[in-house]
């Protein structure tokens, strides 16, 4: 089996839902003004995601103390400890493959300023052709919307990427612009 099935295949055994390979050379310089050196020499990433519980996520707009409690600890903490898990047992297999490997936390902010961490996992799905970054600054997939978490692991293997960006598919829509409680959203496509 070559590398890129072993990893997609072990990545969706353990849960995974999406899997991608990225080809990082067009987001240099982005990736190495958000997370220097250490991040940017990582020509690739294989983009890992896991589907959100439409249950939890349903709750949201009513705002209710125990919805976003059971919200924020299934649909965050634990999901994104099971994506980084995941990222760790692909990273290793690259390792043990000979390539170099870093698994970017699925979910840690460096800069709390910027509301970022050192790398942008959406940036990764959406270069490996998961989905398009939407007017709310989320990567929309087609089948799931937002509705999915995201893990990275970048590598320097000689992966196939998956596809190529998606073109934005918003239209003149503007749902997720208009529900947002917060107003924290511009509509504009980046």
């Amino acid at each position: 089996m070559d590398l890129d099935t072993q990893l997609r295949t072990l990545a969706l055994s353990l849960g995974a839902d999406y899997f991608g390979v990225a080809d990082l050379s067009s987001a240099y310089e982005f990736i190495l003004t958000q997370g220097g050196e250490r991040v940017a020499r990582y020509p690739g990433a294989v983009s890992i995601g896991m589907v959100l519980q439409d249950s939890l996520i349903d709750l949201l707009p009513d705002k209710d103390t125990e919805g976003a409690i059971a919200y924020r600890h299934n649909s965050y903490d634990v999901v994104n400890q099971i994506l980084d898990q995941i990222g760790v047992r692909v990273a290793n297999v690259l390792q043990r493959a000979g390539y170099n490997a870093f698994p970017v936390p699925a979910s840690k902010r460096t800069s709390g300023e910027n509301i970022c961490g050192i790398f942008s996992q959406k940036l990764a799905a959406h270069l490996a052709g998961l989905g398009w970054i939407g007017k709310n600054c989320l990567l929309i997939t087609p089948d799931h919307g937002p509705r999915v978490r995201w893990v990275s692991i970048l590598t320097d293997a000689p992966l196939s990427p998956t596809g190529s960006p998606l073109e934005p598919r918003c239209g003149d829509c503007t749902a997720c612009v208009d529900i947002c409680p917060q107003h924290a959203f511009t509509g504009r496509i980046f």
